[in-house]
Parts: structure tokens; C-alpha cells; sequence
């Protein structure tokens, strides 16, 4: 099934590794719904932990009363659907604010397919280290024409076909 996937670089860096780039995948995770505080824990979202941590106690002990178990697994189920359908998202935006670069959105089967992919645009030399990007030669923009250009490049060329 094809997902998509973030390519989040490190802050202030321009040398892309593959050990220092994280690759995300924006969807559904199982584990998430399944161990919401434990999952957010795992991924170092402390306080979404802590709130995911204290809504299942509430529904635990919500479910313990009579009459209100309906709200209590409410409130239980819908901490471990936000913490599936969200968790991913939720570490993009914990990275984002520490710093990290939004480098890239990559359709594809599985991680390694992305990964391989995003770093397949990037030479190497023979250490294995990535190489700078060629310094290209910027020219001025050349004068415009007033009066008979087109748009989307449909005619043109100097009014030629």
C-alpha cells in the first residue's frame, strides 16, 4: 500500500546522512492506537503522554462507575484513535518546533523504498560522504518585452512558431 512519507533534516545542518535525516510516514499507527501514552512515551512527546496517560485513567475509572461506562470508554477509545490517526503527526510538529526542515514529501511502498529515493538524489564520493550541490552561475534576469508576450507558453519564441 502506498503511503507518504517527511524527510526531516537537523536543524542549522547541511550535510544530509542517512543516520541524521528522519524519514516519517504520515498515516495510521497501530501501535499508537494501541499503546497511546506508551507509544507517545517511546517518541519523546512528554506532555501528550502525560494527557494520554491521565484521559485513560479518567476513563478507566469512569468505566468502574455505574452508569458511566459508556463515557468512560469514550473517553478511552477516542485517546487511542487520536493517538493512531495524530501520533505521526504530532512528532512531525515536535521536531518542526525544535528546528527541523521539512525537506521533502516522498509517495512510496514502504520506509526503505522513501529512503532510498530521497538519498538516491544526492552523489556520493568514494568515502561515502555526501557531496556539496554545484555552485550554479546566476545570470541577471534579461530586460522584458512589453506588448507581445504570451502566458503559459503557449506562443512566443520573439513571435515566432
Amino acid at each position: 500500500m502506498t503511503s507518504s512519507y517527511l524527510v526531516l533534516t537537523p536543524p542549522g545542518g547541511t550535510d544530509v546522512t542517512h543516520e541524521k535525516t528522519r524519514v516519517i510516514r504520515d498515516g495510521f499507527t497501530l501501535l499508537g492506537f494501541l499503546f497511546p501514552w506508551l507509544w507517545l512515551l517511546a517518541h519523546r512527546l512528554w506532555l501528550h503522554a502525560i494527557a494520554a496517560f491521565l484521559l485513560q485513567g479518567l476513563g478507566g475509572v469512569l468505566m468502574d462507575r455505574p452508569g458511566l461506562w459508556p463515557a468512560g470508554f469514550a473517553i478511552t477509545i477516542g485517546t487511542c484513535i487520536l493517538a493512531g490517526f495524530e501520533g505521526q503527526n504530532l512528532r512531525i510538529r515536535n521536531l518542526a518546533s525544535k528546528g527541523w526542515n521539512e525537506e521533502a514529501v516522498i509517495t512510496a511502498d514502504s520506509l526503505a523504498t522513501a529512503e532510498e529515493i530521497y538519498f538516491s538524489n544526492f552523489e556520493t564520493n568514494a568515502d561515502g560522504d555526501s557531496m556539496p550541490a554545484p555552485e550554479w552561475e546566476r545570470h541577471p534576469p534579461s530586460p522584458r518585452r512589453n506588448g507581445n508576450t504570451t502566458s503559459l507558453g503557449l506562443f512566443g519564441f520573439n513571435g515566432g512558431r
